[in-house]
């Protein structure tokens, strides 16, 4: 188990145990809620991010997220059939930031099922289902810029490139990363005040159940650059004495060939 570990080695184990209490605790407490809503009146989902939401809601959004977190962090030691190999000082963080955005998408589908489900057999539509589907939506896609950085899966065009000599590559990429440095730059030097405002006041979304989607999305945006931006370095840093050629086929992905092949036989 440990000489497939991309990262924990023997803290695997761990960390998957912390990760279960963390889920079982979040789960009992969440239970609660449900069991106090049904049959005392208690707050429910439109009131978790308000003030009457309590110390409950407090805490079942604090569980929540150390749950995504530790999950995460297990996760990331796992090394997908597609994934490149792990080698840049930043990919750590990029690893578990990826696997954040994997758990997002099972949040989504949860959050619309139970949204078809409320609606279409008991008639009884939520109001914050759309709102909190968009949300984790707009971190899922901004989560995935630095995933797609790290596995150098963002677009690039080689046919140039691969002509250049290795000094001239060296310098294609430094001018490349310098390029993204300096729109980071410009986009927090820009974005930093606005961000800030919005986050302080708990700039809200305006609809029935009003979630603070600007007041968090926004510093998310500026964050997020940042992150890509440390992971185009630790790339740069990573390939500077790697002299790869590129081809076609390199675009094939092999792995899903054959589990087609797989799925087809049977």
């Amino acid at each position: 188990m440990v000489s497939d570990s991309v990262w924990l080695g023997s803290g695997r184990s761990t960390v998957f145990k912390l990760a279960k209490l963390v889920s079982g605790i979040t789960v009992l407490v969440w239970a609660g809620m449900v069991i106090n809503r049904l049959f005392f009146g208690g707050n429910g989902m439109y009131e978790l991010l308000r003030p009457e939401g309590g110390i409950m809601a407090t805490l079942i959004m604090v569980l929540i997220g150390l749950t995504v977190i530790m999950w995460s962090i297990y996760l990331s030691d796992f090394k997908g059939a597609i994934e490149t190999e792990q080698d840049g000082i930043f990919d750590k963080v990029s690893l578990v930031l990826s696997r954040v955005a994997m758990l997002s998408i099972i949040a989504i589908e949860v959050v619309m099922l139970y949204e078809v489900v409320s609606r279409y057999v008991f008639n009884a539509p939520t109001l914050w289902a759309n709102e909190m589907s968009l949300w984790i939506a707009s971190i899922l896609f901004l989560l995935a810029g630095v995933y797609a950085m790290q596995q150098r899966s963002h677009i690039r065009i080689y046919v140039i490139y691969d002509m250049f000599p290795r000094w001239a590559k060296k310098a294609a990429d430094t001018v490349s990363v310098a390029l993204i440095s300096l729109f980071s730059f410009c986009l927090v030097w820009g974005g930093y005040n606005e961000a800030l405002l919005k986050f302080t006041r708990m700039e809200k979304y305006g609809t029935a159940w009003n979630p603070p989607i600007p007041a968090t999305v926004k510093p998310l945006i500026l964050i997020l650059i940042v992150l890509v931006t440390l992971q185009a370095i630790s790339n740069l840093i990573a390939d500077w004495n790697k002299d790869d050629s590129h081809s076609p086929e390199d675009e094939i992905d092999q792995t899903e060939i054959e589990n087609i092949r797989k799925t087809l036989e049977k």
